[in-house]
């Protein structure tokens, strides 16, 4: 199967440009590598006292992006490392802006069978 290209350019939201692409794409079930920089993101980890309870935390500055997911049903989900000023930071994406850069998805089609 062949891999797509999707590029998050500048002012777009990363999770909402990916979505979109594998909507139009009619993309059912995928794996999926991120490479590239956002700016602004909200990232979620298991609490160590309930893994069922997300710890959702927001940050405001630059990063270095890599990521990896997968599209289930449709729907994409994607968990990232991201290098900042300081900070390291890993967990589920749940919202990131590209600001100065871009961010590059390598998404493969896969059977569901």
């Amino acid at each position: 199967m062949a891999t797509r290209l999707i590029t998050v350019s500048k002012d777009e939201e990363v999770l909402e440009t990916l979505q979109r692409a594998v909507a139009e794409a009619g993309i059912q079930h995928a794996s999926m590598s991120l490479i590239g920089a956002i700016h602004e993101c909200t990232v979620s980890v298991m609490r160590k006292c309930d893994a069922l309870d997300d710890l959702l935390r927001e940050y405001d500055q630059p990063f270095e992006l890599t990521g990896t997911g997968e599209v289930v049903d449709g729907k994409a989900h994607v968990h990232v490392v991201l290098g900042g000023e300081d900070v390291t930071v890993a967990g589920h994406l749940h919202r990131a802006m590209v600001r100065d850069f871009f961010v590059h998805a390598y998404v493969t089609e896969v059977s569901a069978g």
